[in-house]
C-alpha cells in the first residue's frame, strides 16, 4: 500500500499512464438517485432476487419479474448522469481513460458522454424476447405484450442470474486490462464476481474510489474513500492545475 497524499498520488498516477482501465460499480450510480441492490435500503430488501432477477423467474414468477423490472425502468426516467459521470467522459475524450467496463446496468455513463463502455451485467434500455431473442421495445415490454415472432415473454437485456456475463464484452475487457497501466475501480465492493477479478489481469496500479474499504483492499496500491463524484471533481481539479 502506498503512503503520501492518495488524490495528489492519484492524479500523477493518471498523469503518467498510457493506459487507463476504470471498472465502474452500484457507488456510482448511487449518487444520481439509483439504489444499489445489498443494502438495507436495496432493491433486494423488498424482493427476492431468486424471483426476480433470475433465468427461473422468467419462466416461473413472470409477473413478479415484469413488476420489478417496469418499477426499475420508471424509476431511471427520473435519473441523470452526476458530475463524476460527466468527468470521466471528459477524461475519455481528452485521452486520460481508454475504457470504461461496468456492473451497472442503467447507461448512465453513456448518457453523460462516454463511447467506450463495456456492460458487463447488460443493460436496462433495451429488450429482447427471453424465448428466441428477437429484438422488442420498451414500450412493448412495459405493457406486457408478448414477442410478435414466437409469442414469448418479454425482458431487457440484463444478466440475470443463472446466465454468463457477455463473452465479447468480457474477452475485449480482459485483454485490455491485462495491457493496463493503471485500473481505476469506482464505486464497488469488489464482492461480485468475476467482475472482481479483472484488476488482477493487470500488472499495473491499482486504485480504489469507494466509501467504504473492499475484501480485497489489501491487493490494491491506493485507497481513496468517499463520494465517487466528489473524488472524481477534485481529481479533476489537480488535473488541470
Amino acid at each position: 500500500m502506498e503512503t503520501g497524499d492518495p488524490l495528489k498520488m492519484l492524479k500523477e498516477w493518471i498523469s503518467a499512464s498510457q493506459k487507463t482501465v476504470v471498472l465502474t460499480g452500484a457507488g456510482m450510480s448511487t449518487e444520481s438517485g439509483v439504489p444499489d441492490f445489498r443494502s438495507k435500503n436495496g432493491f433486494y430488501a423488498h424482493y427476492d432476487p431468486a424471483e426476480v432477477a433470475s433465468v427461473g423467474a422468467i419462466e416461473n414468477h413472470y409477473e413478479t419479474f415484469h413488476q420489478f423490472y417496469q418499477r426499475r425502468i420508471e424509476d431511471l426516467k427520473k435519473v441523470k448522469p452526476h458530475k463524476g459521470h460527466e468527468i470521466l467522459a471528459q477524461w475519455e475524450s481528452e485521452g486520460r481513460i481508454h475504457l470504461i467496463a461496468t456492473q451497472n446496468i442503467d447507461r448512465l455513463h453513456q448518457l453523460a458522454g462516454n463511447r467506450n463502455v463495456y456492460e458487463l451485467h447488460g443493460n436496462i434500455r433495451t429488450f429482447r424476447c427471453a424465448r428466441c431473442d428477437h429484438p422488442a421495445g420498451e414500450e412493448s415490454f412495459l405493457a406486457g405484450k408478448r414477442c410478435p415472432q414466437c409469442g414469448g415473454p418479454l425482458r431487457p437485456n440484463v444478466v440475470l442470474f443463472g446466465e454468463m456475463l457477455p463473452q465479447e464484452e468480457w474477452r475485449k475487457t480482459v485483454e485490455e486490462a491485462s495491457e493496463a497501466d493503471l485500473i481505476l475501480i469506482i464505486g464497488t465492493s469488489l464482492n461480485v464476481s468475476p467482475f472482481n477479478q479483472i484488476p488482477f489481469y493487470s500488472r499495473g496500479k491499482k486504485a480504489l474510489i469507494n466509501m467504504e474499504p473492499t475484501l480485497l483492499d489489501d491487493q490494491l496500491d491506493l485507497r481513496v474513500f468517499g463520494k465517487a463524484g466528489e473524488i472524481l471533481s477534485q481529481l479533476h481539479s489537480l488535473l488541470l492545475n
